[in-house]
């Protein structure tokens, strides 16, 4: 999670990412980029430079002049879609415990397993054993499944809640979003919109997705989706501007 009150700054690469991940198909030609950038303020030869090394980095994929997310930065605009829908169904009022049961693994399988585990919205309890109310019906993917034992538990309905704020921060997490909102309506100039939205589909996608019933009572994210999703309708819009100059420009260059 970014700290509170600090946000990325928008480089050439954000700038081009920020429309390509709010694009689907998320595809576009170096020109509307680059037109894109010029419209946040950053040099022609910047986001050129930028599209480069994304393409020998493997972030994106260059067909003629045109340029398409890699596959895994699909996946990561996939959990970003995900992050603009909250779950549906009913909270039967248990929880998913998964305990993890390999021992000595080495440092990239412990990454690993900590990125799966927060990807599903899961909390640490302590070492090697990861909680969250069984809402979503989470499967472990085929290459952690073996390691580990996924059961369910019955948790006392206050106890749940303390579980709940403590294993995700939640006070922590609500800050941050109601930082972000205010941030939101004072964004001004375009960069300034793209930085915070784009902060705030990152806050997003560590949201709990917590049950209503465990929900603590002042809590941003539906309001977070919320502006997301009304900041990507004025992008689809100035995207439509972008592409209208560029082809205005290659009319009168022709």
């Amino acid at each position: 999670m970014e700290p509170a009150g600090r946000l990325r700054p928008l480089t050439a690469r954000s700038a081009a990412l920020s429309l390509l991940l709010g694009t689907h198909p998320p595809t576009a030609t170096a020109q509307e980029i680059v037109t894109w950038g010029t419209q946040m303020g950053i040099a022609d030869s910047a986001v050129r430079m930028a599209l480069s090394r994304m393409v020998a980095a493997g972030d994106l994929v260059r067909t003629d002049s045109t340029y398409t997310l890699a596959p895994r930065l699909v996946e990561r605009q996939r959990r970003q879609d995900e992050a603009l829908t909250r779950p549906g169904g009913r909270w039967d009022g248990r929880w998913q415990v998964a305990v993890v049961t390999t021992t000595g693994s080495d440092a990239p399988t412990r990454a690993h397993l900590r990125s799966t585990f927060g990807s599903a919205r899961f909390g640490p309890v302590r070492d090697g054993v990861w909680a969250r109310p069984n809402n979503l019906r989470w499967q472990p993917p085929a290459d952690v499944a073996a390691g580990m034992i996924v059961m369910d538990a019955e948790i006392d309905a206050t106890a749940a809640g303390e579980l709940a704020s403590s294993i995700f921060d939640l006070s922590t997490w609500s800050r941050r979003g109601f930082d972000l909102l205010e941030r939101r309506d004072d964004a001004g100039p375009l960069k300034h919109q793209v930085t915070v939205a784009a902060a705030i589909v990152r806050h997003l996608t560590t949201d709990p997705l917590l049950p209503q019933e465990i929900e603590p009572a002042a809590w941003p994210a539906d309001e977070l989706r919320a502006s997301y999703a009304a900041f990507r309708d004025e992008l689809i819009a100035v995207r439509g501007s972008v592409l209208t100059t560029v082809s205005d420009t290659a009319i009168r260059a022709g």
